[in-house]
């Protein structure tokens, strides 16, 4: 709330000095006119005091010292008397006008700052009754005291108005602002929510659902003990994830587990990792172009752990034991295209929910601002295309 009050302070300041410096400015031309001061003494007196009155009005929109706004009473009350030479001298029209600009504008300003608390409206009840009882005072042989008061009243009026105007809405506006910071917030909440949810489906998939996979079709084309050592260290991440623990996904396609227990051993975050892996399990991977692939550590990660899951596509659905990668780069863009020389399909017959390729290759490169395209035909083989920034 102390902000709150700061900041509604320096928009009513703000909003003074221009009122009040506006009607200052406006009311000193019209005094400078030919004929509108009684004498060259009341001119230059009167100019000196409007030039004390707009310096007072220009550090009233930047300090809130109470000092500024007596400042700018005084110079108003002080011109007062000089015009009028104390309710002595009959104003012209335009000395008059200038006056009436005076008190009902720029000294009314001060209005504008004296509202929101209970000692400014004191302050302002204060400064009204001492501007009126000067004004009608001093003006009453120039023009009559009701035309000036009721001038005075209501350009006091309008000034108070504006500032309780703008003390009420700053803080309705701080509550839009906190409104749109507690939706701002929900819907954060919600994307990690949902980043945790298809985080978490991604690792039964490449994990659980795909050594459960294996089990089902007898574990085909795979050894016994690769078999064996697979299903172990999904059941020891499984029983960390019971426990709390953060997975932590490898570029190689396995999981380290971010806090306590037993985790899986670290296999990497290289090429050969990815290689090894796959020939445990009896796919061979012929690599093709450059061996190293320099990228940002999220980037890296999230195109390694694609192209596992592009070669675990080929082991299990292809029907060969071979698949061919080829690594290329230029200025902007790292590719790899995975090939093999397999069954294929037909694309149009793909199940768009379907969470390999969508969430764990798709999904994943486009996490990190890149691409995968697919290309295959029944008989012909499959060819996929990543592509990640670098």
């Amino acid at each position: 709330m102390d902000l709150i009050a700061k900041e509604r302070d320096r928009v009513l300041q703000r909003v003074a000095r221009a009122y009040g410096l506006g009607f200052a400015i406006v009311s000193g031309l019209c005094f400078v006119l030919p004929g509108a001061a009684a004498g060259p003494t009341e001119l230059a007196l009167g100019v000196g005091l409007y030039v004390v009155l707009g310096a007072a009005w220009s550090m009233i929109g930047t300090s809130r010292h109470p000092v500024w706004l007596l400042l700018a009473l005084a110079a108003g009350l002080g011109i007062l008397a000089t015009a009028t030479r104390l309710g002595a001298t009959t104003l012209s029209s335009g000395g008059m006008m200038a006056l009436q600009l005076l008190i009902s504008g720029s000294l009314a300003a001060v209005a504008i700052v004296l509202t929101g608390t209970a000692p400014r409206i004191l302050g302002l009840g204060a400064a009204f009754v001492l501007v009126t009882a000067t004004a009608l005072t001093v003006t009453g042989a120039s023009q009559a005291q009701l035309r000036t008061g009721g001038l005075l009243l209501l350009g006091w009026m309008l000034s108070a108005g504006i500032g309780l105007w703008v003390s009420s809405g700053v803080p309705q506006v701080s509550k839009r602002i906190a409104s749109i910071g507690r939706a701002h917030r929900a819907e954060r909440q919600a994307s990690e929510l949902e980043a945790q949810r298809r985080q978490s489906a991604r690792l039964l998939h490449d994990t659980v659902l795909a050594t459960l996979t294996l089990l089902a079709h007898s574990g085909v084309g795979v050894t016994p003990e690769a078999l064996r050592e697979q299903a172990a260290e999904d059941a020891i991440l499984l029983r960390q994830l019971r426990l709390g623990s953060t997975p932590t996904p490898q570029s190689s396609g396995s999981y380290t587990l971010a806090s306590g227990g037993e985790a899986e051993p670290e296999l990497g975050r290289t090429l050969e990792s990815v290689k090894q892996r796959f020939g445990r399990m009896g796919l061979a991977v012929n690599w093709h172009g450059t061996g190293q692939v320099l990228l940002p550590s999220e980037v890296l990660d999230a195109f390694l752990l694609a192209l596992a899951e592009c070669l675990e596509n080929v082991r299990r659905h292809s029907g060969v034991t071979q698949a061919h990668v080829t690594i290329t780069d230029d200025a902007s863009t790292v590719r790899a295209m995975v090939t093999d020389a397999g069954v294929g399909f037909d694309i149009a017959d793909i199940d768009e929910a379907n969470l390999g390729f969508a969430e764990s290759v798709v999904a994943r490169l486009r996490d990190v601002g890149g691409n995968a395209r697919l290309f295959s035909s029944p008989g012909a083989g499959t060819t996929v295309v990543l592509e990640v920034p670098k």
